[in-house]
């Protein structure tokens, strides 16, 4: 397990998994994770899970040497798959922010985006979430274990909130909410508490966002709160990249 740019979370999800993480542990070696253990095992690894995006020159280099030393790199989680909610710094002058938030900021060594760990280094398989869902982070390693391919749904969040009988907050209460747009996951976890989804696993396959962005638009949101409800944490993801610029360029018009 490997750390980059981010918050921890996706690595405590696999904490989080207790019973099942025994049994892992006794299927196979687990050499490298500082969030467990001080006392790092040499590679080579057969398989590395990644947290985290790229946002320094020497981030840059350090997946680099994953690379060459893992079997089998997968990414887990918002920032490693899509660049997080840091990679909003592509939008703007990072300059501009260690001016204003750094005394020195020439001693700020930092890279002018963020970016997932796939536009530095071949990935294998990518797991998105804010945090991941420790159920499909368990599918993976198996899958990984037996020597196939993980199955993760692509589906969007609606058909979970079918599954579990949630009334739709977007038509029944008018609530603004990205679950036809967004690939399921989470479980319908916000949904199921009466409150909009905001969209952290991405955008689902054959998401149709510009129809969503009119329903959108009756409910009362204007252009420039589209943009930011896209641009949060898969604010690089093609799909919700293009949902952003078609409000913002609706809203230059």
């Amino acid at each position: 397990m490997w750390k980059f740019a981010s918050c921890d979370g996706c690595q405590l999800t696999l904490l989080d998994c207790e019973d099942e993480l025994l049994s892992f542990a006794a299927e196979v070696e687990i050499a490298y994770f500082l969030e467990a253990s001080s006392a790092p095992g040499p590679g080579p690894y057969d398989l590395s899970l990644v947290e985290g995006s790229v946002t320094t020159p020497e981030d840059a280099e350090r997946i680099r040497h994953v690379r060459r030393v893992s079997k089998r790199l997968v990414t887990i989680g918002a920032c490693a798959t899509t660049g997080g909610v840091q990679a909003l710094r592509d939008f703007a002058d990072v300059r501009e922010f260690t001016s204003v938030v750094y005394a020195r900021p020439e001693y700020i060594a930092t890279l002018a985006t963020s970016t997932p760990i796939s536009a530095n280094v071949p990935v294998d398989f990518e797991l998105r979430g804010c945090p991941i869902d420790k159920r499909q982070l368990m599918e993976v390693v198996t899958a990984f274990l037996a020597g196939r391919r993980p199955v993760v749904p692509s589906h969007s969040v609606c058909v979970e909130c079918k599954i579990r009988g949630n009334v739709c907050v977007l038509v029944a209460h008018g609530t603004p909410c990205l679950g036809p747009v967004t690939q399921a996951g989470c479980g319908a976890l916000c949904p199921a508490f009466n409150r909009g989804c905001y969209g952290c696993f991405g955008p689902a396959d054959t998401a149709n966002s510009r129809a969503l962005n009119a329903k959108l638009r009756i409910l009362g949101m204007s252009d420039p709160e589209l943009v930011r409800v896209y641009r949060t944490f898969n604010a690089t993801e093609e799909q919700f990249m293009q949902a952003a610029e078609e409000a913002s360029g609706e809203a230059d018009g």
